[in-house]
């Protein structure tokens, strides 16, 4: 057993991020703090939604939102809520549950607050011994209306027991033929946009899938487009990382130069994600729920409304591995005057495996009456 390189979970550390909990705060550093005509377009691109309600000006002005509308997850680059307590213990994206109340327009300005909400021990094949972080976030706008709420779960748990159980240590990254390239890119030119054509709430029928979307194969490219858009978690570059370096010192470990650097690199740096318990490099978990997202308003088109949605993200997505984003209609309801469609999604890998799964619940408009 190699010794310790890492961070270990102390009682001293628990007892301090015990202390956080049901204080909330704003969050001093938003990514994005307006909506501005750039940001959303940048966000869009960044999880690979080439809807035009979120980027052309003309169409969105036709729309029932008369001008440009950001994606829903869109709030999550107007801050998320981050793992401040147990300084060098890593920490895992494990699912978050989506509410949208209001639309973001272009040129809403965005004032985010969190609050920890628990801190669970947990026992798992990963790393052994952990904890979950239960997070929550509200976003209003300036005068106060909630926008749109979060609930973040975060699993922390130490590298070094993460890499000596080896969960992942058979998994091999996948090399692609030529034909298996050539399907996927088929699938990225099937992908459907319903638009401006209605979906209506009466024509919707349980079991119906949904049109699948595809994502990959992932590169450390899509992460830096990812990241233009919604804007990481600890990427101080220069003197600003020297500044957050200085208040933070336990968050930074060196790297094989002897350079220190942000946990965040597990995300683009194999070397670190292996020393973390992972294979190789692996995506942002609010990449995956964000993309999921996509699906549902391709679907949906600009009439409805996602309005709630909730993922578990179970396995890594590593550099390499191909997402198809898949779901079908579960039931449709009617209360209090909004027909609403429930929805199982999930996301699959060239592996056939289940990296993520959850449900939605979408808002569609109803047929007029005597129109078919």
């Amino acid at each position: 057993m190699r010794a310790a390189q890492h961070a270990r979970i102390t009682p001293e550390g628990l007892a301090d991020l015990r202390s956080r909990i049901g204080v909330e705060h704003r969050l001093k550093q938003q990514f994005h703090e307006s909506a501005s005509r750039d940001a959303i377009r940048h966000f869009a691109h960044g999880m690979g939604d080439v809807n035009p309600l979120w980027t052309d000006a003309d169409y969105a002005a036709r729309s029932r939102f008369g001008g440009l509308v950001a994606p829903p997850a869109f709030l999550c680059s107007c801050g998320m809520p981050r793992s401040v307590g147990l300084p060098g213990v890593h920490a895992l994206y494990t699912g978050s549950s989506w509410r949208f109340e209001q639309p973001v327009l272009e040129g809403a300005r965005v004032v985010t607050s969190v609050v920890l909400r628990d801190l669970v021990e947990k026992e798992g094949a990963f790393a052994g011994r952990q904890f979950l972080e239960v997070d929550e976030a509200v976003y209003r706008d300036t005068d106060g209306q909630v926008l749109g709420t979060l609930q973040s779960h975060v699993m922390r748990t130490e590298r070094d027991s993460a890499r000596e159980k080896g969960k992942y240590a058979q998994l091999e990254p996948h090399t692609y033929t030529p034909e298996e390239i050539e399907r996927i890119e088929a699938d990225y030119d099937a992908e459907e946009i319903r638009g401006s054509t209605p979906r209506y709430w009466d024509d919707v029928e349980a079991g119906e899938p949904l049109p699948q979307i595809v994502k990959g194969p992932l590169t450390v490219t899509d992460m830096v487009g990812w990241l233009q858009g919604w804007g990481g978690m600890f990427i101080f570059p220069h003197a600003i990382g020297r500044g957050f370096r200085r208040r933070h010192p336990a968050a930074y470990t060196r790297d094989g130069q002897g350079i220190p650097d942000v946990p965040e690199r597990v995300h683009w740096d194999s070397d670190f994600a292996r020393a973390a318990g992972a294979p190789a490099a692996y995506d942002y978990g609010p990449q995956r729920i964000a993309w999921l997202s996509q699906l549902l308003t391709n679907w949906q088109g600009d009439a409805g409304w996602l309005s709630e949605i909730s993922v578990e993200v179970r396995k890594l997505n590593l550099v390499g591995d191909t997402t198809w984003c898949r779901g079908e209609v579960l039931e449709r309801s009617v209360a209090d005057g909004e027909a609403t469609v429930r929805c199982a999604i999930r996301c699959v890998n060239q592996r056939d495996e289940v990296t993520a799964h959850g449900e939605a619940v979408v808002q569609l408009p109803r047929r007029p009456e005597g129109r078919m």
